[in-house]
Order: structure tokens, then sequence, then C-alpha cells
């Protein structure tokens, strides 16, 4: 899993919230979360706990606490590096602050791990218009990551470098009928500085039949774009359909596109939901998954990240809601279940495992270079959740 992704998830609902309504503060309320990722020989488990508390009627303050524990021996390790444990702690400080109609937010997120460390600051700020009918809201953040690698599982200490990031936000949610909200978010960011891995090669042929690896080389910034259409129609059954669409272009040359259906209905003290998003990338511009030779390029990747593919996810949930009996002031409590599934399929990234071996290891009947069937990749996500009121 990215690191970048993973810290900027716990970013990403408080510079634009989607259907943002009427300006309030958000309410007291506690969180446990136990996630697991499980997909092409890459496991990602461990707990999380938020905690929010309002400070009079205008201020709300919370904390999060977000661990990662990782177990990978993807694609990439068994052609360029070795099997690997981690963990990745993440701590997280945020306030809101309420004035009138306009809502401020500000917090900042720590999130270390053995050879990378991350330290990003946000701020934000909403504004109801026009009866609440309309939000409007902007977002930045700045991040500064260290980057260290590991050698023999102890960290190089002649290997340091440095990332820088900015990103800024803008959103638009609109309130179109009783029963009909649609919003538009654009996100652009900026990263200056080592952007690859230190870890992942890239191959090359040394001759027709025979291939050998170097590092990577990757430009020293990357700019992109992301704008985003959302709509949600609320039916007479209290259930509600959501649709929506997202489209990405950066400075590397990567072109992606999201579409996503959701549907959300409730029974009784249950909350079912289910949404199937689909994705479809284009390569970055210094992406191959076979070089002709040694230094053909400038800029060289085979990060299969930034390879063409699509990825479809299936995700179904249940929510049930629930009164814990002689505990007063715990206003009221759920519990929820998500499971998700996602395939991602490759149109240009190979299983070089078939000819480079597993973990060094010389296949029985090596396949030459570039003829090794194109990698696919399948994998689960749970999510389980604990919340209460207060």
């Amino acid at each position: 899993m990215p690191r970048v992704a993973l810290v900027l998830a716990g970013i990403a609902p408080l510079l634009a919230a989607p259907f943002a309504g009427a300006t309030v503060l958000p309410e007291e309320r506690a969180d446990l979360m136990y996630h697991r990722y499980d997909g092409g020989d890459v496991t990602v488990d461990g707990p999380s706990v938020l905690v929010r508390k309002n400070i009079g009627d205008k201020v709300s303050v919370s904390a999060n606490y977000y661990t990662d524990f990782v177990s990978s021996a993807s694609i990439d390790v068994q052609t360029s590096a070795s099997p690997y444990k981690e963990t990745r702690n993440q701590y997280s400080l945020s306030t809101d602050v309420l004035n009138g109609k306009a809502l401020y937010s500000l917090g900042y997120i720590r999130s270390s791990e053995s050879d990378y460390k991350a330290d990003t600051a946000f701020a934000g700020v909403s504004q109801s218009l026009f009866g609440d009918l309309t939000t409007i809201s902007f977002g930045y953040r700045y991040g500064d990551n260290e980057i260290g690698r590991n050698v023999a599982g102890t960290l190089d200490p002649n290997f340091k470098e440095q990332m820088k990031t900015q990103g800024f936000s803008a959103g638009l949610s609109q309130i179109l009928t009783r029963s009909m909200i649609l919003s538009f978010n654009y996100e652009v960011v900026t990263d200056e500085g080592f952007l690859r891995s230190p870890y992942r090669s890239v191959r090359y042929l040394e001759s027709a039949t025979t291939q050998a690896v170097q590092s990577e080389v990757y430009p020293r910034t990357r700019t992109s774009n992301a704008g985003s259409l959302r709509g949600k129609y609320f039916l007479p059954w209290r259930a509600a359909a959501e649709l929506g669409y997202r489209y990405y272009t950066d400075t590397w040359g990567v072109r992606g596109q999201t579409a996503d259906l959701g549907y959300t209905h409730p029974k009784g003290k249950w909350t079912f939901e289910g949404s199937v998003r689909y994705y479809t990338q284009q390569r970055a511009n210094f992406y191959q998954d076979l070089f002709p030779r040694r230094d053909f390029a400038n800029f060289l990747s085979r990060d299969k990240e930034l390879a063409t593919y699509d990825n479809v996810t299936l995700s179904v949930g249940a929510t049930y809601d629930f009164h814990i009996p002689r505990v007063a002031w715990i206003d009221k409590s759920s519990a929820s279940i998500r499971y998700s599934f996602l395939t991602v399929k490759y149109d240009d990234f190979r299983d070089a495992t078939k000819s480079f071996g597993k973990f060094g290891v010389l296949p029985d009947e090596p396949l030459a270079p570039g003829t090794e069937p194109l990698y696919k990749l399948d994998a689960s996500v749970l999510q389980l959740f604990m919340s209460i009121w207060f």
C-alpha cells in the first residue's frame, strides 16, 4: 500500500467533504476500527482509534491513532528486494472552529516507520450560503517527508532523502431539490524531491534472452490535477443512491478515470450498503515493463502503480445501531462491518517472477524476458467499526 495514499486518506474528509450541508460542529464521538488488506502477497492490518470532543458550542477537537502492520512479499519484492515486515504508526490532531456559517479546520499528522517519516499540516474552511442550500470549501496541506533505506534490516546512515508536497482543494456542494444533492471538488497537488522507492528496480535486456536490473530514475517534481463530480439522490423509502465520477491527470503523463455507484438502504436498526467502483489508468511517460538496454532514457520506472491498468472494486457493508443500557453518558452506539474485493488487470506489467524467479530462485522452465504473462492482482479489504456518541 502506498505510504502517501495512506496518509492522505485521513486528510481527505477534512479538506473536501462531498456532501456538506448546514455548517455545524461534528458530533462528539469515539470510533474504534480494525482494518485488514490482503492481496498480491501483501498483508496490511491494524487498529485505529479516534476521539472527538466539543469545547462549548464553537470548538471541536479530535485525536486519532492509526497503526499498520505490514508483511510484504509483493511482486516488486520478489524481483528486486527481500521480503520484509514493517510497522507504521500515525498520530493526528485536529481542531474545528465554528464562526457563524463558517467552519475553520486545522490539523497535523505524524506518520513514522523505520525508513520513512512524514509530517503533514492541513487547514480548511467551509462556508454555508443561501439558507444552507450551498456550501463552498477550500483546503490546503503541506507535507515534509524524510526517506531512508534499510539494508539487511538496518537503516543505512549514508542514505537520506527528502520529499515535500503541497495540495490545494476547492469544493462546492449544492442542494438541488429536497431529494438531491450535487457536489464538485477540485484538487491540485505538487510533489518535489525524492519521488521513487529506494528499493525498486527496472529490468532491461542484456541480450535477446537474458536480463538485468538497475535502480529506477524519476523526475524531481510532479504536479497532479483532479476533479470530481458526485450526486446523491434520496429515495422515498429512506434509501439513497449515489453516483460519482473523477478525472485525474499529472505531469508524468498519467491519466486516470474513476466511476462509482453506491446504494444505501436502512431497515429498522440496520443500514445496508453496497457499491461498485471502476478505475482505468494510462501509464506514465517513462514507465516500461522491460527496457531494451541499460540507461535507456533519462527517467526509468517499473512501478506497477504507474502502468496501464483497470481496477474494479465491489463493496458491501452493514451497520447496526444499538443502545448500551445503564450507561447514561452514551447517547447512541453502532457497530459496522464492510468488505471489499478488488481486482486489478495490468495491460503492460508482466509477472517477471516467471523469468527472474521467486526470491532469487530461477523457475524450472523460465520464460524469455518480455514473454511472461500479464500480471493480475486480487485483494480483499475488511473493516470493522465500533462507534459511540456521547
